[in-house]
């Protein structure tokens, strides 16, 4: 991935501990590193943290230009999760593929997934490009 399209995360990505490892034209991957303040009453992952996760590398997979000074956004109109499993290592890995879509809206799948290959949860959008 070419280091001048890395993008500081923003404070919520900071804060959960978000970091891109993957960009490019229609897909886009995140990790996030499993910590005690991630977890539930269950000590396992709160649910909304893969829904942030799959949120995030969804929208980032319709929204690469591969131009550092020219940015698009996204703004999810729709989303669904599907939660499958729970995971067995420390490391969440989500990825985000566009499945089609236009000019100003656009599709995509989500997973969620560990570092041992453990499928998590999936989700599927719709999103909205903005500027």
């Amino acid at each position: 991935m070419d280091p001048r399209l890395v993008e500081e995360a923003y404070p919520l990505q900071a804060h959960l501990g978000f970091r891109i490892t993957e960009w490019s034209e229609g897909f886009s991957r995140f990790e996030l590193p499993l910590e005690p303040f991630l977890m539930n009453r269950f000590g396992i992952p709160h649910g909304g943290v893969y829904a942030t996760l799959l949120d995030t590398v969804m929208g980032y997979c319709g929204s690469y230009t591969g131009d550092p000074d020219t940015r698009k956004l996204a703004m999810t109109l729709s989303m669904t999760v599907n939660y499958l499993s729970r995971p067995k290592g420390k490391l969440l890995i989500g990825e985000g593929q566009m499945t089609g879509g236009g000019a100003k809206t656009f599709f995509a799948d989500g997973i969620v997934t560990d570092e041992t290959g453990e499928k998590v949860a999936t989700a599927s959008g719709t999103f909205r490009r903005r500027g």
